[in-house]
């Protein structure tokens, strides 16, 4: 009986990236590992197995190199509620759901590495940062489309049952990355099945 090749560790797996990507992969290790503001230049270059030189010719500055990254990060969140929404056209009570299931299911690893997100809010303490900006256009945007999964759902007021689900969601994410709830997950998709179920019972005349 033979044995499955073993997947290539990370050191095998990065050094086949092409450059850009080695450094956008050494740059989120080090910016979850230790803060925005922590990481040099200098740091980075060395975990891509690369120069100074070489990362200013893909990134002008460290602060392209961060805003980057989070456009990466919020393209993937952004694809998942593609995803759900295709999963679930028109079921506006099963987009939620499936929202709330991927999020705790992502929990785990906010629980290792904290949510990139708040991580780079709390070191980039000027609202008017490129990267804080893409944040909080990327929250709005993930909000609206909330309130759309909440109305085809039948929420008696989508916005306000999108903003407590909100809260719930980033709450749970919170949760995690400081370790203060247990069975999080869990407990999320509950709350947000109690929510939706409130927010669409038949009002009594």
């Amino acid at each position: 009986m033979t044995s499955s090749p073993q997947r290539p560790g990370r050191d095998t797996r990065v050094a086949r990236l092409p450059p850009r990507e080695r450094i956008l992969d050494a740059a989120e290790e080090l910016f979850l590992g230790e803060g925005v503001r922590a990481v040099g230049v200098q740091a980075i270059a060395e975990r891509a197995k690369t120069t100074k030189m070489a990362l200013y010719r893909h990134f002008a500055t460290k602060d392209a190199l961060i805003e980057e990254w989070l456009r990466i990060v919020a393209a993937g969140y952004s694809t998942a509620f593609d995803r759900i929404e295709a999963e679930h056209p028109d079921d506006g009570r099963a987009q939620v759901l499936g929202v709330a299931r991927f999020i705790a299911a992502g929990l785990p690893d906010i629980t290792r590495r904290g949510c990139p997100f708040v991580n780079s809010v709390t070191g980039l303490p000027d609202p008017a940062h490129p990267a804080r900006r893409l944040i909080g256009n990327h929250k709005a945007g993930q909000r609206r489309r909330l309130t759309a999964m909440c109305e085809r759902a039948g929420a008696h007021d989508p916005d306000d049952t999108s903003a407590e689900i909100t809260f719930l969601l980033e709450g749970a994410q919170i949760s995690a990355q400081n370790g203060s709830v247990d069975r999080a997950g869990d407990r999320l998709v509950a709350a947000v099945t109690a929510v939706l179920d409130r927010a669409t019972a038949p009002r009594k005349a």
